[in-house]
């Protein structure tokens, strides 16, 4: 480091003991070797459970069914579903072969999947029929008309050359040019097994690109992230280091798997450890999440605040015994101190943890730690995992920053994605020569390394002259008594450049009027930091992740204010 660094923004985690050398297939048959007879997966609403041996017993069944069908090192896997056992078999199997897997969000549209098929070059689809209103399998048939009439493996699309194969995973009748997953399966029987890996098991390398994640970018097309072994494998193993978990702890995983959230921290964290996987339903619900936990009796659990939100306000709460947890994660977005205090406190979750990162990051850069103190989980983003740098820096010059200065957030080491996948332009414009991950977050760094996140670069609000950052108004306003939750961002202002704008849910409707909010921050925050405008709703426009989507907060205020027209209004 440089002279006088120690003043500047910039941290490391230890690297005492070094990063696990293996590819995902090596860790999975470790797993089943050391703990064959525990539980690997639970999948409450399928009544399915298997042990460790038996999990890796099917996953071969699996990737041996792919390899039946072509699938081999190096081929893009694309599976469309919500949390299903499919879902976690292919996730694995496709580690197993060496093919990468490419994650199609189950909020997607017929554009959006055409796109990530296309742009990925995606070979074999595995879907299920269809997502609460969504029926996948008309959305695939107008995109792919030259499967509806035809028998499966005996068609080619023309407006996705490189799709050979479609799987329909779980219920519902598949279309003609579709085969079905338990078919794929059975031929995979016929398979050696001692080529579970195909001719290309022994020369698997933990650094091949084993996965194909989409950003859910606010502007243009999404970029599809590429991720190694390495990057999965070491990941979840220092994220599942951090939260001091063994083959003894049940993890509740209610967030989607097409995510790192669930997909890293949740699966492939427990493959490392060896503990379970326990899958409440397919899709984020609170009373299911909460029987869940009651159950199985998990020891962690994991959610963004809205999902933790849910659960501590749904009306039967009091009546489910949560005493088995003790830690989890909690991420994905800015996590409230009041929220966060409520988990610790009513959810027994005494050791959760708050975690930080992006898709491009494998997913995780900094969390807090099981014995930190509870001020320090409830304020901070914790500190770098090891083998993780970090650095602040201004956003304009590109210099590291003073220690507790705020600037953008950048990170370096193995976590790093290999690029996006057939977009060099935007994979230099994310990670620099000197191999720096550029967040676009704002950030500040203390002196013991503890993080702090407090915006996004693009939501940072200019009043007038005054940087104000909307994170620092929301944990204020979780303070007011009738306050659930509550977002803030910048409207465009003619005289001030821009406005705050605040989103309120309330804990009961009629709570809490306009002039209440604003009269609870007089004289406790700068009044230029008050809210000039106040909008009282029911819900945010969100992810299916459970991710607000501020930028469309910022799209639907300027509307229904009217202010289309001035000049300044900000991107999103």
């Amino acid at each position: 480091m440089n002279t006088g660094q120690e003043s500047r923004s910039y941290a490391r985690g230890s690297r005492d003991a070094p990063l696990l050398d293996s590819t995902i297939g090596a860790v999975l048959e470790r797993t089943a070797t050391l703990y064959p007879d525990r539980e690997a997966l639970v999948v409450v609403p399928e009544g399915v459970r298997l042990r460790w041996r038996e999990f890796l017993e099917e996953v071969d069944r699996v990737a041996r069914g792919m390899a039946a069908m072509g699938v081999g090192k190096g081929h893009r896997v694309a599976i469309w579903a919500t949390n299903r056992s499919q879902w976690v078999l292919t996730q694995f199997a496709t580690a197993r072969i060496g093919a990468v897997m490419v994650n199609i969000n189950p909020g997607y549209g017929s554009r959006e999947l055409h796109y990530a098929l296309e742009q990925s070059e995606t070979q074999t689809l595995v879907a299920i029929s269809g997502f609460r209103s969504a029926n996948y399998l008309q959305m695939i048939a107008e995109i792919c008309p030259e499967a509806v009439g035809a028998k499966p493996n005996d068609w080619r699309s023309e407006s996705l050359p490189h799709l050979r194969n479609l799987v329909l995973a779980g219920e519902g009748q598949p279309l003609a040019g579709m085969g079905r997953w338990d078919e794929m399966v059975t031929a995979g029987d016929a398979v050696d097994t001692e080529g579970v890996e195909g001719e290309t098991g022994t020369s698997l390398s933990p650094h091949d690109p084993i996965n194909i994640q989409y950003t859910s970018g606010t502007t243009g097309y999404p970029k599809g992230a590429v991720l190694t072994h390495h990057n999965i494998v070491n990941n979840a193993w220092l994220v599942g280091q951090r939260m001091e978990l063994t083959c003894r702890d049940s993890v509740c995983i209610p967030v989607p798997f097409y995510h790192c959230f669930g997909m890293v921290l949740g699966n492939m964290a427990c493959a490392v450890q060896g503990a379970t996987m326990v899958i409440p339903a397919e899709a984020f619900d609170p009373w299911t999440t909460l029987k869940a936990i009651e159950k199985e009796r998990c020891t962690a659990v994991y959610g963004v605040p809205t999902m933790f939100i849910r659960e501590l306000e749904h009306p039967e709460f009091s009546q489910v015994d949560l005493g088995s947890l003790r830690t989890g994660i909690m991420a994905g977005s800015p996590c409230p101190i009041e929220v966060m205090k409520q988990v610790v406190d009513k959810m027994h979750c005494r050791e959760m943890t708050i975690a930080y990162g992006l898709t491009e990051s494998s997913p995780v850069i900094t969390q807090t730690g099981v014995s930190d103190p509870l001020r320090t989980r409830v304020t901070t983003v914790g500190r770098p995992l090891p083998h993780t740098e970090v650095k602040i820096v201004d956003p304009g010059s590109g210099e590291v920053a003073p220690r507790g200065t705020p600037g953008e957030l950048c990170t370096r080491g193995y976590l790093v994605m290999s690029g996006y996948y057939r977009n060099p332009r935007a994979t230099r414009e994310a990670i620099d020569s000197e191999g720096w991950l550029h967040t676009g977050d704002l950030a500040t760094l203390d002196e013991e390394g503890y993080c702090r996140i407090t915006g996004r670069v693009k939501d940072m609000i200019i009043r007038g002259g005054e940087n104000v950052y909307p994170r620092e108004i929301e944990e204020f306003l979780y303070t007011h008594p009738a306050v659930s939750d509550v977002q803030v961002v910048g409207v465009p202002d003619a005289r001030m450049g821009e406005e705050v704008l605040a989103w309120i849910q309330l804990k009961e409707p009629g709570m809490a009027t306009d002039r209440d909010i604003k009269d609870f921050c007089r004289g406790k925050i700068a009044k230029f930091k008050i809210p000039r405008y106040i909008k009282f709703v029911d819900s945010y426009p969100m992810t299916v992740t459970g991710k607000i989507q501020k930028y469309r907060i910022r799209e639907i205020a300027i509307r229904e204010l009217g202010l289309e027209d001035i000049s300044n209004t900000p991107t999103a």
